[in-house]
């Protein structure tokens, strides 16, 4: 019988907490649950926000935020699950980075701190009071966390880097004229 510590029942804790709340997103976002917009709502959102296109893009962020929450709160896959979670929220973290840090002014503090307890979860690892424990780790290797946060950080940047440009180009395209003709 294996005595259980602390550590576990902390990581248990966080893994449930993070990952429910992050399930929860992703199935508004995916399903319309819990007061979401769903995927037509959530893609007009994401284009309206640089993201495109939109509905391809809801639907990766869903399926990142509530397939990555799930497989956290169960301690299975855990790098793989908390890289894609935090993918997800860097890129919330972006569209909400103009509005400053705390979220009571519409900033980022939210997406950010679900994000970094996701990719802390991906380096720590579930705990024994995990799937990942009870299979073995057969998902969960050492050599899974850089790979996996190494990904999801590049593929990442590449998402958030072509968003700012659109944004960019919009921006441009609706300056007024300095000088009447």
């Amino acid at each position: 019988m294996t005595c259980y510590d602390r550590r576990d029942l902390g990581l248990l804790l966080l893994r449930l907490g993070t990952g429910g709340v992050l399930a929860a997103h992703g199935a508004q976002k995916l399903f319309g649950w819990f007061g979401g917009h769903g995927l037509e709502g959530t893609g007009q959102f994401m284009e309206s926000v640089g993201y495109e296109p939109g509905k391809a893009s809801a639907t990766a962020a869903g399926l990142a935020e509530a397939g990555g929450g799930t497989l956290l709160a169960l301690g299975l896959a855990t790098p793989g699950a908390g890289a894609a979670a935090a993918g997800a929220m860097a890129g919330a973290s972006a569209v909400h980075a103009p509005n400053g840090f705390f979220a009571a002014s519409g900033g980022y503090e939210h997406a950010a701190s679900l994000g970094l307890a996701a990719a802390g979860l991906a380096i720590t690892g579930p705990g024994r009071l995990s799937l990942d424990h009870a299979l073995g780790h057969k998902v969960d290797r050492g050599w899974m966390v850089p790979a996996a946060l190494g990904a999801t950080a590049a593929a990442t940047a590449v998402v958030i880097g072509l968003r700012n440009q659109r944004l960019r180009r919009r921006e441009e395209g609706e300056q007024e004229a300095l000088f009447e003709e």
